[in-house]
């Protein structure tokens, strides 16, 4: 899988792009604003169910010629959308098998932690034994070290973090898409809360659906579909009111760092310390008495 994707990380696939595949690839994505915008579970079933019919069609030669394998490649054949896309969808579905309204419970966390580590680890077992082509992976390590221009954004990413998001917060008062937490052990459970959705996002956005995509699209289109996925699940997490300003330019910028670094533990860190400032300034923004460490009052 880690040099699948470091082929990706070069170039994307190099074949022509059936307007099909588009066509499949497009519906798929649709179906997660159709579930974690719209609540329409409904539409979200039927769009997953075109966009894999679509992708069967184009797998079957629907496509105009546009299928055929690229120059040079001995007459190699693309992956099979179908499959790919199915691993999509088993994801997308397993998640909207629960609400995503932040709660911190004992069972919330549980059945939190049920619905996001099945929507991960399903379609990878489905891929790795039932289709046998390991469309997904997780390359912790990627290409190498990290350099100035890597600490560099790490450091960038914690300043932007507090100078941006006590605005979007508590301006908004999206933060109140989140519970109170004026107790050690909520505090607790909403740190944890926090950083294992983070670390799951990549995972599963960047891991499962990005990398499934980059193998039937260039790398541009691949990234602006898994960032509709990524978008739609933060939106019913809570990013709400304006959050798509902030969500979207952050899931692109999260796409496009993996293809540079080919590395998910880059990734993570990057999400962990943007969650880590989310973190802060939602227990800040609940308790109103603490020392003013942003540059906004609650």
């Amino acid at each position: 899988m880690a040099d699948r994707l470091r082929q990706h990380a070069a170039s994307g696939y190099r074949g022509p792009v059936s307007p099909w595949a588009v066509v499949a690839a497009v519906l798929t994505v649709l179906a997660a604003p159709a579930f974690f915008v719209f609540a329409e579970v409904l539409s979200g079933a039927l769009l997953l169910a075109l966009g894999l019919a679509a992708a069967w069609y184009a797998d079957r030669g629907g496509c105009g010629g546009a299928c055929a394998a690229p120059a040079g490649s001995a007459g190699s054949r693309p992956p099979a959308l179908l499959r790919d896309l199915s691993l999509i969808a088993i994801g997308l579905g397993i998640v909207r098998t629960v609400p995503l309204a932040a709660e911190l419970d004992d069972w919330a966390m549980v059945r939190f932690a049920l619905a996001l580590g099945g929507a991960v680890v399903v379609p990878y077992l489905v891929s790795r034994f039932v289709y046998r082509d390991r469309a997904t992976g997780f390359p912790w390590r990627g290409g190498g070290g990290w350099g100035r221009l890597h600490w560099g954004w790490l450091a960038a990413v914690l300043v932007l973090g507090w100078a941006i998001l006590p605005f979007y917060f508590i301006g908004s008062g999206v933060y109140e898409n989140w519970p109170v937490v004026d107790t050690p052990e909520l505090i607790a459970r909403l740190f944890v809360g926090v950083g294992a959705v983070g670390i799951w996002d990549e995972l599963f956005f960047i891991c499962t659906v990005f990398a499934v995509l980059l193998r039937h699209f260039p790398a541009w289109a691949a990234n602006l579909l898994q960032a509709v996925v990524f978008v739609s699940f933060l939106w019913e997490l809570g990013y709400r009111s304006w959050g798509p300003l902030l969500t979207i330019p952050f899931a692109l910028m999260q796409g496009y760092i993996f293809l540079r670094t080919r590395s998910l533990a880059y990734v993570v860190t990057v999400h962990l310390l943007f969650d880590a400032v989310v973190f802060l300034v939602l227990v800040y923004a609940h308790n109103p008495g603490m020392p003013p460490i942003f540059p906004t009052a609650p």
